[in-house]
């Protein structure tokens, strides 16, 4: 690894389970001897990207915060789906949300919520269940076949849980179903309770950039209404779609 990958290295250190670090828990995971951690440590120090804790521990910093609004600001994703989140967030007392498929990860990236007592287990930030749930199929559906037997072959029991499949090809045949429908449901499957409805979002790449998703509480919702509202989801993640397509093609043209 170069400087670059060993210094991207430390900042993958940090997780949800895991939030703070010791030099020497630093030193055992990656190998990295001391000298070496320490001139990294000292280079994240100074971006703001990691602050010293008491005791001697290290957490991620405040430039994370910072790099968190200029996103916020410039993503076109952001941009392009705020209509579809409003427009959703009205149909419904609801959470409406915009999640980012990356690095094998899915992570919303904004949500407009008008549930009076809003239901979800993953809010901005947190990285989403990979095997279960709506946004999930709705964005595996659309993989191609090697990255769906790799991450099915991974993921098997918790997709037998999810009812997508026992096996590889059954997970496949699900995900062939979900891609000619053009949208995915799901009861339950994340958060007890809660409906889940959602749509792939392409932005001219190779795959799936991002999900539009719609929860809603299941006991509120009747089928008719969830029938509706997936016609609708569907077509509103087709318009921002189109829109970031379109951006992109200007864009290589320019």
């Amino acid at each position: 690894m170069n400087s670059a990958d060993r210094l991207l290295t430390v900042l993958d250190l940090f997780s949800e389970a895991h939030p703070n670090w010791t030099a020497e828990e630093m030193m055992q995971t990656t190998g990295f001897t001391r000298p070496t951690l320490y001139r990294y440590l000292k280079s994240l120090r100074e971006a703001g990207l990691v602050t010293s804790m008491p005791g001697g521990a290290f957490a991620l910093g405040p430039r994370v915060i910072e790099l968190d609004y200029l996103m916020n600001r410039a993503d076109p994703l952001i941009a392009a789906g705020q209509g579809a989140l409003h427009e959703l967030s009205q149909l419904h007392p609801c959470s409406a949300f915009l999640v980012r498929w990356y690095g094998r990860k899915i992570l919303c990236v904004s949500a407009v919520v008008t549930a009076a007592n809003p239901q979800s287990s993953y809010p901005r930030g947190r990285p989403m269940p990979l095997a279960r749930g709506a946004i999930s199929r709705a964005i595996l559906a659309h993989l191609t076949k090697s990255e769906q037997e790799e991450i099915g072959g991974a993921n098997l029991a918790e997709f037998a849980r999810a009812g997508t499949g026992e096996t590889v090809e059954e997970i496949r045949t699900t995900l062939r179903r979900t891609r000619r429908e053009g949208v995915a449901i799901a009861h339950g499957e994340v958060t007890p309770g809660v409906v889940g409805i959602a749509a792939p979002v392409f932005d001219g790449g190779v795959g799936p950039a991002a999900a539009l998703c719609f929860t809603a509480a299941g006991k509120d919702i009747d089928p008719q209404k969830i029938t509706l509202l997936s016609a609708r989801v569907r077509d509103l993640a087709q318009a921002i779609s189109a829109d970031l397509t379109g951006a992109e093609r200007t864009r290589q043209r320019a």
